[in-house]
């Protein structure tokens, strides 16, 4: 298998997304799953599949901060810092959520969890796709996550509409999840 997948394949991956598909891709320690966070029926697809409740929300992942701002309010400037100094890698922020952000993606709180990924497979396809995208990982709840695509096929036989190829970063668990504000490690 390729270390990265092909232009064609990551505009086959961005095209799904854009259509409401359920996306499986590498992240930087587990495959993922993915779709489109302003399409409530995709959304609720990949929910159902992983067995998980909307309460515990979602993760967003993006290129670039540019792609996360339609899902953040505006936060305090000396904040930046931290992000700054973290980003891109792996490092997940819970923001201050925007007005509008549905609670699908919430699991009804005021924050949001965002990253913005340095892996290169997921840079290619937020850039591909033009927005953010949902990233969770690929397991149903109470599972062990994928980390290989034949991991991906035994726990998800169906409910995929494509599976991106390519190779996990290097970290052995899941990226960290830390609050903005407090500095406070959720996960």
């Amino acid at each position: 298998m390729s270390r990265f997948p092909s232009h064609w394949q990551i505009s086959q991956a961005a095209r799904c997304i854009r259509r409401g598909g359920i996306l499986a891709y590498p992240t930087e320690a587990v495959f993922g799953l993915g779709c489109d966070p302003a399409n409530p029926y995709a959304v609720m697809r990949l929910l159902a599949l992983k067995q998980r409740r909307v309460e515990k929300g979602l993760i967003l992942v993006a290129a670039s901060l540019q792609q996360l701002q339609p899902w953040i309010a505006p936060f305090p400037r000396k904040l930046n810092r931290r992000l700054e100094s973290s980003w891109p890698g792996p490092n997940t922020w819970l923001l201050p959520a925007a007005k509008h952000c549905p609670d699908w993606l919430t699991g009804g709180r005021d924050t949001i969890a965002v990253r913005v990924s340095a892996h290169p497979v997921v840079q290619r396809l937020c850039r591909a796709t033009g927005s953010a995208i949902v990233s969770t990982s690929a397991n149903p709840e109470g599972r062990p996550p994928a980390r290989s695509r034949l991991e991906l096929r035994l726990r998800f036989p169906t409910g995929i509409d494509y599976c991106l190829p390519g190779t996990l970063g290097g970290l052995k668990q899941p990226t960290r999840i830390r609050d903005l504000q407090s500095g406070r490690v959720i996960r």
